[in-house]
């Protein structure tokens, strides 16, 4: 059974100081993928350590930069947090290897990603932990422009056709207008209502992004917090269910 998991960057690092892990969270979430690490794909976000710096250059998931050292300052600001990510696993007997997510993906003139899984099938195949880090990836005619951990999460999804998907972030799972988490989402209508309505109102990777990404897959996919993470990987259906049937 292959597992796609993705941790989102609130999860891992303190929001209000670039830079700066989560101690704790990251703690806890390498607790319970140390517990549960088999055919398992780690995904995780930029949190302070990558938005600030792509911010600061001006650079979006749809505004690029052909400035290399702005590149290279954001990959940087990715390659420490996916090394604080890597270390955690590996401190727990974890067979955790980082891949670069800026050698290996790109996008094409229309913004269509290319993310080979090779690799990363090949690490699952010899027994290690795969983590994959959103980046800055080249795009034609835009320099190079944000990967995020959603999109990269949904890519690697259908290339390994995996069982399962779960996305851990801060919240407890998709809330409705009055702040409780949606039990299941199985089509847009379900959450439009409480995600403002239109499937094209958010662009930018929020939570409405997320929803409409995970409903194109036809694996089950959850959204979680992080006390969810264990019943997860666990083989339990912590916060929202979304699609797969």
């Amino acid at each position: 059974m292959t597992t796609v998991l993705k941790l989102g960057g609130s999860v891992i690092t303190d929001k209000e100081r670039e830079g700066t892990l989560d101690g704790a969270g990251l703690a806890a979430a390498a607790d319970a993928v140390a517990a549960a690490s088999d055919g398992l794909v780690l995904v995780h976000g930029g949190g302070s350590f990558a938005h600030p710096r792509a911010e600061a250059h001006g650079v979006t998931d749809t505004d690029g930069t052909r400035e290399a050292a702005a590149v290279t300052d954001i990959h940087d600001a990715m390659t420490d947090l996916s090394d604080a990510v890597v270390g955690a696993l590996q401190e727990r007997g974890v067979p955790a290897l980082p891949v670069d997510t800026l050698a290996v993906a790109s996008r094409d003139a229309a913004g269509t990603l290319s993310l080979p899984a090779g690799a990363v099938e090949r690490m699952l195949g010899e027994g290690f932990l795969p983590v994959v880090h959103a980046d800055p990836v080249v795009q034609e005619g835009a320099g190079a422009t944000i990967l995020s951990g959603d999109e990269i999460v949904t890519s690697l999804a259908r290339s390994l056709d995996a069982d399962r998907v779960g996305l851990c972030s801060e919240v407890p799972g998709v809330l409705d207008a009055d702040g409780a988490v949606i039990d299941r989402i199985d089509s847009w209508d379900d959450a439009a209502g409480a995600l403002g309505g239109s499937a094209g109102a958010d662009v930018t990777g929020g939570m409405a992004g997320k929803v409409r990404t995970l409903l194109d897959l036809s694996t089950p996919a959850h959204v979680f917090g992080p006390d969810g993470l264990e019943p997860f990987l666990a083989g339990g259906a912590p916060g929202t269910a979304i699609g797969g049937g």
